[in-house]
């Protein structure tokens, strides 16, 4: 005896080897044997073999007209065997009841199963409905493939252009767009990424990049809403006249100095930032957008600022205009450089000229200024200023040592990245050049001043600080944000509040609305200050900026990191020095590209080497590159530089990076000394994560 039986959803047949109770063993055209309940046989027969009955019905199932089945069926509950006497129009043979059995299993939407062996017929809407679905994938099925085909043949089909963005980084998976990108990426052995590059969906792996940092922090877009912008407010003018030192590239211009020598022989210098607190209130219109954005992002030849361009206009401090400011003012006497007196002040400052570095740098040198050559504007105030600086940092020197911290390494080379018409120019600058150093102090000095102002008020503020955490010494070194006074150890401060470019960071201008209730109310300034003790709010704003700000330093790195290849190809490198940062991690001496070479001997710190660069690529952000050979020492300038920049790694605080593109921002000790720790650890886990620079960011 042979049976037809269903076995795990599948047809089976097989022959009867013995019987035992409501159980068959039988064994398979296959040879396999198998148990079989009593309640899963559909048929029992005798001829033919169980091979042939299958065969035969698998035929049968291929020639049911479906849609006459269905006819025939009606609407009640029926048995196969009872549909196959009226459709074959006998008591049907045993490998046309199994063809109908399977005809009936394959055919859901119009048969829907109620037993073993029973099924209904399904209704005609929804019937109607099911076939209208399935011809609707049909459709999609060939439209899909027609995707596929002319993506593999080099073109963007029109209906996906719309949809690129989405596609690459928020795709919808069961889409007919996305299936077909998939299939024709797989097909091609490549990547969506590098597909649509190839058809020319994306321009370049820089808009790549771009679009995928504005779609994850810029999902509206980079444009501003039409906004009232706030007219600048009656000050009394300051007496003085000053003057700002950035980068040729600086819109934000955030501070200036001036310098005014007394008739009793002490100098009054005056630190002046702009004050766009003046015309911002918290909650307005124009606060909402600052507080969404956090800063100003900054990427080699592009930034997308914090504050509409109207404003920053309105507010940044213009060469020829008297613009608002909040003074710091100090009088010192020059025999010793002690501070004499201090005083803040809410006023109009008359700004001279707007210097820059690509105009000074070559002039104002330590040389020169030590022997009152070369002939530029402000001369005299600068040569003052830079004497007051070198006093200054060696206060903030001997105080860092008193933390049991070592000197900080102010020999370190800075990169500064240029982008026009798609060429990129990468320079090398060293830092801790006076104009750097007068700017770094003299910012520093009124971040640690205006803190202690706040504290001294009893008036809460965002302050940076590093130290006297718990835990490992880089756990204890770590810098953080917190919004009471507190040591900034790296630095060699007794507290220091971000204060100085509320123009491009939210928490400057948070910190101005503070400062300058101190300066309006003295005492009674915790009352009517912005932000009131305890207020909730500033905590909230210290955490969205932290994430904030980390996002946009990996993106500027992940740029800069772009740039850096993109000037391999348009210099044709291939054979370049580099300098060994730690174990198997190297960086180029030309630029501040950081490549890892697995299995390299373990060279001692800053030697040099020869690498040959295999190839790269700016999709991914990695390099190839062998070691070609190890030179006996550091072989010029650059080399030695580049080993200062990792010198005393282990003190290197594991902070963020700087954003700011001045250079005076770029030297904020500990921050800006642990991007290059942070470059480091970056490469190590893995080329696309890591960090183009280990100090300086993108001048903007």
């Amino acid at each position: 005896m042979n049976l037809f039986f269903e076995e795990s959803g599948d047809f089976k047949a097989g022959a009867v080897l013995s019987q035992q109770g409501e159980a068959y063993q039988v064994e398979l055209p296959t040879g396999k044997r198998t148990k079989v309940r009593a309640r899963d046989v559909l048929l029992q027969f005798a001829a033919p073999t169980p091979a042939d009955m299958l065969a035969a019905a698998h035929q049968v199932a291929e020639e049911v007209d479906l849609d006459f089945l269905w006819e025939v069926a009606g609407q009640e509950e029926f048995g196969f065997a009872e549909l196959g006497a009226e459709y074959f129009g006998h008591a049907p043979l045993p490998h046309e009841a199994a063809g109908l059995v399977l005809k009936l299993h394959s055919a859901p939407i119009y048969f829907h199963r109620k037993g073993r062996g029973r099924y209904k017929a399904a209704p005609e809407t929804a019937l109607k409905a099911a076939l209208a679905g399935l011809e609707k994938k049909r459709q999609q099925a060939l439209v899909q493939a027609a995707y596929v085909d002319e993506l593999k043949a080099g073109r963007l089909p029109d209906a996906m252009r719309p949809l690129t963005t989405q596609l690459l980084f928020k795709p919808d998976k069961n889409s007919i767009e996305y299936k077909a990108l998939d299939a024709a990426a797989s097909a091609l052995q490549t990547t969506p990424q590098r597909l649509m590059l190839s058809v020319g969906a994306i321009a370049s792996p820089r808009e790549l990049h771009l679009t995928r940092f504005l779609l994850e922090n810029f999902p509206k877009g980079t444009g501003f809403p039409r906004v009232a912008i706030p007219a600048r407010p009656a000050l009394p003018v300051a007496e003085v006249e000053a003057f700002s030192i950035d980068d040729v590239t600086t819109t934000e211009i955030d501070d200036a100095f001036s310098v005014v020598r007394q008739a009793d022989g002490l100098v009054k210098v005056g630190i002046h930032i702009a004050a766009p607190g003046l015309g911002i209130e918290r909650n307005d219109a124009i606060d909402a957008i600052a507080r969404a954005r956090m800063s100003t992002v900054y990427m080699p030849g592009d930034k997308i600022t914090m504050l509409p361009d109207e404003l920053v206009q309105a507010y940044t401090l213009a060469e020829g205009q008297d613009c608002p400011a909040l003074s710091l003012y100090l009088t010192l006497d020059p025999a010793d450089w002690r501070v004499v007196s201090s005083e803040t002040r809410i006023e109009a400052v008359p700004i001279g000229a707007n210097l820059r570095h690509n105009d000074l740098d070559a002039l104002v040198t330590e040389e020169n200024l030590a022997a009152g050559a070369g002939e530029y504007r402000y001369k005299d105030e600068i040569a003052l200023l830079w004497q007051w600086a070198q006093s200054l940092e060696k206060g903030r020197m001997a105080k860092r040592e008193s933390f049991g911290l070592k000197p900080e390494q102010n020999n370190r080379v800075d990169f500064n990245f240029y982008v026009e018409d798609d060429v990129v120019t990468i320079s090398r600058r060293k830092r801790g050049a006076p104009l750097d150093k007068i700017v770094a102090e003299l910012m520093i000095l009124a971040n640690s001043s205006w803190g202690k102002l706040m504290h001294d008020h009893g008036v809460p503020g965002i302050y940076r600080a590093q130290g006297g955490g718990s835990g490992g010494w880089a756990t204890r070194m770590q810098v953080r944000m917190v919004t009471h006074a507190a040591p900034h150890q790296g630095l060699g401060v007794d507290q220091y509040a971000w204060s100085t470019s509320p123009l491009r960071r939210y928490t400057d201008l948070v910190n101005q609305w503070q400062i300058m209730a101190c300066v309006q109310h003295g005492v009674t300034a915790p009352l009517v200050a912005t932000f009131k003790p305890k207020d909730a709010d500033l905590y909230a704003i210290v955490s969205a900026f932290d994430g904030a700000y980390a996002a946009y330093a990996e993106f500027q790195s992940a740029m800069e990191r772009y740039w850096c290849l993109r000037w391999l190809s348009q210099e044709q490198a291939r054979q370049v020095e580099a300098v060994v940062l730690k174990d198997e991690i190297v960086r180029l001496v030309e630029i501040p590209l950081v490549l890892k070479l697995p299995g390299m001997t373990p060279l001692a710190r800053g030697t040099g080497v020869k690498l040959d660069l295999l190839r790269w690529d700016e999709v991914d952000l990695s390099v190839e590159a062998r070691l070609l050979e190890v030179e006996a020492g550091p072989g010029d300038a650059s080399v030695a530089d580049a080993e200062d920049a990792l010198a005393d790694e282990e003190e290197l605080a594991a902070g963020m990076p700087p954003l700011d593109p001045d250079p005076a921002q770029q030297t904020e000790a500990a921050d800006a000394a642990a991007a290059a720790h942070a470059a480091v650890d970056a490469v190590e886990s893995g080329p696309a994560e890591g960090d183009a620079s280990d100090a300086a960011p993108a001048a903007a």
